[in-house]
């Protein structure tokens, strides 16, 4: 299992010694993009985490409790309990405030649960306290503050400081995953709009399918267009969108699991005023039953809403919507919480998350939102690590988004996996096409990775393929490859935490119907349409791991040594099937879409296109794990299967 990062030693000639603390230099912040020094009178804010007592300790703690056959196994401790064996050391509060204070920076009372202090003052107290120097650099067309090297902190604390955070003032926001694979000329029209508190509105045009191969596009349509064959081959029309029981149905999910006594928390930015209503509808109009009195709950946020117009908080609601139906819809009776950040700024949704931890009602949290693993913010990697950690003692397990883009180099020019997905404490979720047919059953399931072809000027062919979407996956660089990958993971694959660990359904194309209030050229209502991204695989494999809970009647806790014993088991003949191997034998597959041009209606025409499958980037589907879909989809031996 990955450790905390080490600390090594550090000295400057007219001090006593330092100790470098790692993860606090950020790469982009070189020599070559330096504009000037920052002025010694500037302000600044920075977070001082304290570290846990014994780290070591902590890290086997969290493996005996988490590894299936270990005599600690699912024996989780409480929100104090952590705090009394692995909060930061009694004098460690005095020691560290103390230093700073000598230093000339002012310190607030420790925040969260004594787990950091908020320091501000002068740049020129900050490069004293912290030993570097706080320079301005070119980054991505802005400039922006940062250390020129790591920080270093005297001797005397440093095994009571986990990290810092806040010199790096580079923007630090992450998106959500929730995608209806727009083009850019229905983006173009919807973004004509009046501006409103809801999301644009988007509509399914027709025709489209209920299932898979209802409806085949190479013959006439309503529309009296007759759309040309694709490399051959007749396509079936995209649907318009699975409702949660034909997921239930194709994922195998026995009808006596709904969730029942178990508790999901979600948590994104911001929340839409017409959440729950529009859950409620949602429910009723796809045939299952709304949140019941009690069932639905929030939490947070713990400072007001802001930076509203900067994160597009009304496009917020598409994920919110997306994450609450999904959960609910697979595990109708599982209680939800939701819990709001004050904004989309990854320090912001971060405070939430530990805000979950601590509340620990949940013991599964849904995240469908992150940002690629170079942007991470300076020294938060470190202590998310640190509360990942205390949400596996607690029994808490995360399930997050492995990412839409999926190797990152057309988004960013470099071949990456998405934070925080690539934490090794957290489940990395990632994305399938899946094909269900007309009675509900699984009939195929396929990597998300799509390459869109449009209809020739002629209507005769389909031209100009381009990546347009797929599941993000790949290997990290920042954190090793943790202990329960080890012969799941191809020997000789790139070192480093490998992503995903599962995957579900995120493929918009074959995606899931969505409910929400959107406005909308002629005014502000509901509507359903489909949707889909990692955004929805996650949520769908939080829910299954809520129906799971009940059936093994416990907190599963951390669920990657499982998922991965269970594999293992799987290979060798040993254990139950588990997993679908989704390993590449539909390559190929592909549908027929139809869209508005404007998004929204038919007064400005259609657009057709072909959208492919498991046409990943770099990125590919294999037999066993691979960096698409992980060690694959859960079967209905899934819930009951133990991993022992």
């Amino acid at each position: 299992m990955a450790a905390l990062p080490a600390l090594t030693s550090s000295a400057a000639a007219s001090e006593s010694p330092r100790v470098e603390v790692q993860d606090t230099h950020p790469t982009w912040a070189v020599t070559s993009a330096e504009v000037t020094t920052a002025p010694s009178t500037k302000s600044i804010e920075a977070r001082v985490y304290l570290s846990p007592r014994d780290p070591a300790a902590l890290d086997k703690a969290v493996t005996a409790v988490s590894t299936p056959g270990s005599p600690s196994y699912e024996h989780f401790i409480t929100p104090a309990q952590f705090r009394a064996q692995f909060g930061p050391a009694p004098d460690a509060a005095a020691k560290v405030s103390t230093w700073l204070r000598q230093a000339g920076l002012k310190v607030s009372a420790l925040q969260q649960n004594g787990r950091y202090f908020t320091v501000t003052g002068s740049v020129k107290s900050a490069q004293k306290a912290f030993g570097t120097k706080l320079s301005l650099y070119r980054r991505a067309g802005g400039t922006y503050q940062a250390p020129a090297s790591a920080v270093t902190v005297p001797t005397n604390v440093s095994s009571d400081v986990l990290s810092v955070t806040g010199l790096d003032e580079a923007p630090a926001t992450v998106s959500p995953k929730a995608a209806v694979d727009l083009l850019p000329s229905q983006y173009e029209a919807m973004l004509k709009q009046k501006p409103s508190d809801f999301p644009i509105g988007f509509r399914n045009a027709q025709p489209c399918a209920t299932y898979w191969g209802q409806l085949t596009a190479n013959v006439q349509n309503d529309f009296s267009t007759k759309l040309p064959i694709f490399q051959g081959r007749s396509l079936f029309y995209g649907v318009c969108g699975y409702t949660p029981n034909q997921l239930r149905s194709a994922y195998g999910v026995p009808t006596s699991l709904t969730g029942k006594g178990v508790t999901v928390a979600v948590v994104d930015a911001y929340q839409s005023p017409t959440l729950l209503k529009d859950a409620n509808r949602y429910a009723k109009d796809t045939g299952n039953k709304p949140f019941a009195s009690g069932q639905f709950t929030t939490l947070g946020p713990f400072v007001p809403y802001y930076d509203q117009d900067a994160c597009g908080a009304s496009g917020w609601s598409s994920e919110q919507a997306m994450d609450v139906e999904a959960i609910h819809g697979v595990a109708p009776d599982a209680k939800l919480i939701y819990a709001s950040g004050a904004s989309c700024n990854g320090i912001d949704l971060l405070e939430t998350e530990v805000g979950v931890i601590d509340d620990n009602r949940a013991s599964i949290v849904s995240l469908s939102y992150g940002d690629l693993e170079s942007s991470e913010t300076t020294g938060q990697a470190t202590f998310d690590t640190y509360v990942l950690k205390q949400a596996a003692l607690q029994g808490i397990g995360f399930y997050i988004a492995s990412g839409d883009n999926g190797d990152e180099v057309i988004n960013s020019g470099i071949k990456q996996v998405d934070a925080s997905a690539n934490n090794p404490y957290a489940t990395a979720v990632g994305g399938t096409s899946l094909a269900i047919g007309a009675q509900g059953q699984y009939k195929f399931e396929t990597g998300w990775g799509t390459r869109l072809w449009s209809l020739a000027p002629n209507g005769k062919s389909w031209v100009n393929p381009q990546f347009h979407g797929g599941g993000g996956g790949g290997f990290s660089a920042l954190f090793p490859e943790p202990a329960y990958q080890l012969g799941v993971v191809p020997a000789g694959s790139p070192s480093g935490r490998a992503v995903p660990d599962v995957a579900m359904d995120a493929d918009p194309n074959t995606g899931m119907l969505l409910g929400l209030t959107q406005q909308f050229p002629h005014g502000v209502f509901y509507d359903e349409a489909r949707a889909g991204g990692t955004s929805l695989s996650a949520p769908l494999f939080a829910a299954v791991q809520a129906l799971t809970s009940q059936a093994q009647n416990t907190r599963l806790g951390f669920a990657n040594p499982r998922i991965y014993a269970l594999a293992r088991q799987q290979a060798a003949g040993t254990g139950a099937a588990a997993f679908r191997d989704v390993n590449g034998d539909h390559d190929g597959a592909a549908i027929v879409r139809v869209d508005f041009v404007n998004g929204a209606n038919a007064s400005d025409g259609y657009l057709y296109t072909v959208r492919s499958m498991d046409d990943d980037t770099s990125l590919a589907t294999t037999a066993g794990w691979d960096d698409v879909t992980g060690v694959g989809s859960p079967t209905t031996a899934y819930y009951t299967a133990t991993g022992r």
